[in-house]
């Protein structure tokens, strides 16, 4: 099935921006995008990767996360355990293990291919804390978004013919039954 990049890229900026609308972002916080390029063009998961998809929808999610000062790190599939691929400054900058493996079409994926292509400076992390994230395909990303986890409803709910999730997080409430979750000194 031929699919149109100029509605993905369209789809994925507008998915995007409705997640960081949400999600309250700050400079310097971490966006993890998991994405099936197979799944977009209707395909199995794994079974039918595409380069050229996989760079349109990081392109995109790049130019928009850019303008914010938010941060990229893009999921690999389980053959690579899942790793992901960040700029090494933000590798740096967290404290993030750096693991030695490159991406191929069917380890690690299209996604991550690109994202090699596309970064300055690219390196693979085993583990990561985002703050929020992108789910093109059901590529379960939870483990890669801090606890607590939300979910987040945009107006698009498919990019190409792929599922999507959104994920932002918030910090724990803790406490009893007096405990305050906004601050008034007075009460």
């Amino acid at each position: 099935m031929e699919i149109d990049l100029e509605q993905v890229k369209k789809d994925v900026k507008t998915g995007l921006t409705e997640l960081l609308g949400q999600a309250r972002l700050e400079a310097g916080d971490i966006v993890v995008l998991g994405c099936s390029t197979s799944e977009i063009q209707g395909q199995h998961i794994g079974k039918y990767p595409s380069v050229e998809v996989g760079r349109a929808v990081v392109s995109t999610m790049l130019s928009v996360l850019k303008t914010k000062k938010l941060h990229l790190a893009v999921q690999g599939c389980e053959h690579l355990n899942r790793a992901l691929v960040v700029e090494r400054q933000v590798a740096k900058d967290n404290q993030l293990e750096i693991v030695t493996v490159f991406p191929s079409e069917h380890a690690g994926g299209s996604c991550q291919i690109a994202a090699f292509e596309q970064m300055d400076d690219p390196v693979e992390v085993e583990h990561i804390t985002a703050q929020a994230g992108m789910d093109i395909g059901d590529t379960s990303i939870g483990m890669h978004v801090k606890f607590v986890q939300i979910p987040v409803r945009t107006s698009i709910k498919e990019i190409g013919l792929a599922h999507t999730t959104y994920l932002r997080s918030r910090p724990k409430l803790i406490g009893g039954a007096r405990a305050k979750y906004s601050w008034d000194p007075f009460n």
